[in-house]
């Protein structure tokens, strides 16, 4: 599923060992999708870190815990680490497209050139970080994250756009955490 290179398996092993913890996961999770692809969340988790549903392998010794929904778009991808002038950091060649279904195929493109555009005049933006159950989970940034009208935005705007175009959806809900930020109108 997922293969680490020997110069990340070397990091890894380096951030491990300044952890107090003992039998530490490496947890891997997709959170979002930008125009140069994924964006990945990797975090050291103890014994009872992650989800319960997270797939769980041995990679090269290293227990790595692959978050349920981002499985499918990890497969056949490696972690490297690469060092830059800047300093380095963990990359991953991942040869999956971003979305593998049809349905959030969809609801990426109204999102995109749509609602996009619509939301940008105020400094907004809308990425789908998801489809589960026919239900679309997308979350604010830019303007958007914190603003006090990001319900009426996401019930009279966001949503109302893509159930128009796609009436398999049957609801969009929001995984934006408004409090977080610089600046936060909440």
């Amino acid at each position: 599923m997922l293969s680490i290179t020997p110069k990340a398996r070397e990091m890894l092993d380096s951030f491990a060992e300044q952890s107090e913890q003992e039998q530490l996961s490496l947890r891997v999770e997709i959170v979002g999708r930008g125009l140069k692809g994924f964006q990945y969340d990797l975090q050291f988790v103890g014994a009872d870190g992650g989800a319960q549903d997270d797939y769980i392998n041995e990679v090269d010794g290293i227990t790595v815990r692959i978050a349920a929904r981002s499985a499918q778009y990890l497969d056949g991808s490696t972690l490297d680490f690469k060092e830059t002038l800047m300093g380095g950091g963990f990359s991953f060649d991942n040869p999956n497209p971003l979305w593998v279904d049809e349905l959030s195929q969809k609801v990426a493109d109204i999102i995109n050139n749509e609602v996009n555009p619509a939301v940008a005049s105020h400094g907004g933006v809308v990425e789908l970080v998801g489809v589960d159950d026919n239900k679309a989970i997308i979350a604010f940034g830019g303007g958007c994250q914190g603003c006090g009208m990001a319900d009426v935005t996401l019930k009279q705007g966001v949503e109302v756009m893509i159930k128009e175009k796609i009436p398999e959806i049957i609801e969009v809900i929001d995984s934006t955490d408004h409090a977080a930020g610089t600046n936060p109108f909440y």
